[in-house]
């Protein structure tokens, strides 16, 4: 492999700063002072809050002498409920740090709560539609620090929030430039914890971000590299990680796969997340998950129109076959070694609203980057097929 042995702790910058390596979370304390904080919010989800990750970053944080708090009251899709009393228990508490910890949701939910606290207006004026980020008071943000526990989402290097609208029931994405994390702490220690169904369901949530970087239509091919790499290092590591929870190497290599994803989604995404979000927005399911029970039958959707990066790709990951057709095999084999169901109803959703579904996925922000323009009937179509 080209990248660097996880024995060697790294610092680097893009798209911020990032300390990467094992029990870098020991740093912790110190990262809170050099942002002039001295009373952190710690946001994490219910699940979380009692293990090790989430222990272990307090005690870090106590031992530093600093005055933590503790929100979990996250669920697996935050709500704007959720964003609504992290930023109560933040402004109660007197803090002035959010430090968000876990997976996507508590990322998510923990930079809303960042970015919401110092706001006069309502979190959903900031919908990732046209110029509404310029809404935004910046004059006195609170500093994110983001500790990935999952290699799926790769939040800790986004500048937005994916939150459910608990009156619409529908899936809205919070952005704005400096939602951005001031700081990253990856440390794949933290990450050892996780159960190998999850493990799976959040790797294929990274990539399906880098897959449908590399088909949106837009051109920008630095994205396009990012998500390239982050493939390649998903076909090596992913099953690798599944299998044993403890291999820190794979555990490393997954969380630098899914920021990688993170990063390159900004050049677009398509079907596969335009259908999981009202998917997961009605039905409370695993967004990543979704994403992977619906990726072969988006990626057969799209092939005609990325048939050339489908063989850049197949060459990339150096498939038996160079081509679209190698592309899925690989896919269907690495979900059928991941456990992964092969349909919507193996996963639990067997009474799906087609009609309203396919109504919100058309006008979902992402149905715009999928290579093939959405309509209602080739939506229906895929749904139909996944199920």
């Amino acid at each position: 492999m080209i990248t660097a042995p996880l024995s060697v702790s790294s610092n680097w910058s893009f798209p911020t700063a990032v300390r990467f390596g094992n029990g870098r979370i020991g740093e912790l304390a110190d990262a809170v002072r050099s942002l002039g904080a001295a009373a952190p919010l710690v946001v994490t989800d219910a699940g979380l809050k009692d293990l090790f990750p989430v222990q272990r970053t307090l005690e870090v944080l106590r031992e530093g002498g600093l005055r933590p708090g503790l929100f979990h009251d996250v669920k697996p899709n935050p709500t704007g409920r959720n964003v609504a009393g992290g930023v109560e228990a933040l402004r109660a508490g007197g803090h002035d740090l959010v430090v968000a910890i876990g997976g996507g949701s508590a990322l998510d939910a923990a930079k809303a709560i960042a970015l919401m606290a110092s706001q006069t207006i309502p979190m959903w004026d900031l919908e990732d539609i046209g110029d509404n980020w310029t809404r935004a008071d910046t004059s006195r943000l609170t500093p994110v620090i983001a500790i990935p526990t999952t290699a799926g989402t790769g939040s800790e290097l986004g500048r937005s929030s994916v939150i459910t609208h608990d009156e619409e029931h529908r899936k809205v994405i919070v952005f704005h430039p400096r939602m951005m994390p001031n700081l990253v702490i990856m440390d794949p220690e933290l990450t050892t914890g996780l159960p190998p169904h999850i493990t799976a369901a959040t790797g294929m949530d990274a990539l399906s971000h880098a897959l449908e970087a590399l088909s949106a239509p837009s051109f920008h091919p630095m994205a396009e590299g990012i998500a390239l790499n982050a493939l390649r290092l998903i076909k090596t590591w992913l099953p690798l990680a599944v299998a044993d929870g403890n291999n820190l190497e794979a555990r490393g290599q997954m969380l630098i796969a899914s920021g990688m994803g993170c990063v390159a989604l900004q050049k677009g995404l398509g079907a596969i997340h335009a259908l999981a979000h009202p998917l997961g927005a009605l039905y409370d399911a695993h967004h990543g998950l979704l994403n992977a029970v619906l990726m072969p039958y988006v990626l057969e959707f799209n092939a005609p129109a990325i048939d050339e990066k489908l063989e850049l790709l197949s060459r990339t990951l150096d498939l038996p076959h160079y081509c679209a057709a190698g592309v899925l095999d690989w896919m269907l084999d690495l979900r059928g070694e991941l456990n992964i169901p092969p349909t919507l109803a193996a996963m639990g959703l067997t009474d799906i609203d087609e009609e309203k579904v396919v109504a919100m996925a058309e006008v979902d922000p992402c149905a715009g980057g999928n290579p093939i323009p959405l309509d209602r009937k080739s939506l229906l179509g895929i749904l139909q097929a996944a199920r």
